[in-house]
């Protein structure tokens, strides 16, 4: 079961930042936490962080099927390498390449 990041960014924000609330922006993408990208986007937002606890929440993530098929079809889509995406979206080459070995039948109808 998938946990309501809605809810627990609204709480989480009526708690510590209030008026961030206020925000139609930060309104509108709390309604659209669908995917971990998403969330990723609004948490960066919300959250500036210095280079360091960016580095050691990279080795933390973990991607949803959902955007893991959407970057492997943008990589097919437009013919990128493996290393371009890596640097592009700061995941490893060994994750995009497991990606590809585990998904590789559903990317090909996903397209």
């Amino acid at each position: 079961m998938r946990p309501n990041y809605n809810r627990i960014y609204q709480d989480l924000l009526q708690k510590q930042h209030p008026e961030k609330l206020e925000c139609p922006k930060i309104r509108e993408q709390l309604g659209r936490l669908d995917s971990t990208e998403e969330i990723l986007k609004l948490n960066e937002k919300l959250f500036k962080q210095c280079k360091e606890t960016s580095k050691n929440n990279q080795q933390l993530k973990t991607y949803d099927k959902k955007t893991m098929m959407k970057l492997l079809s943008y990589q097919k889509k437009h013919d990128l390498s493996t290393s371009f995406m890596s640097k592009k979206y700061n995941i490893s080459r060994t994750t995009f390449s497991k990606w590809k070995k585990l998904l590789e039948e559903e990317l090909q109808s996903y397209s």
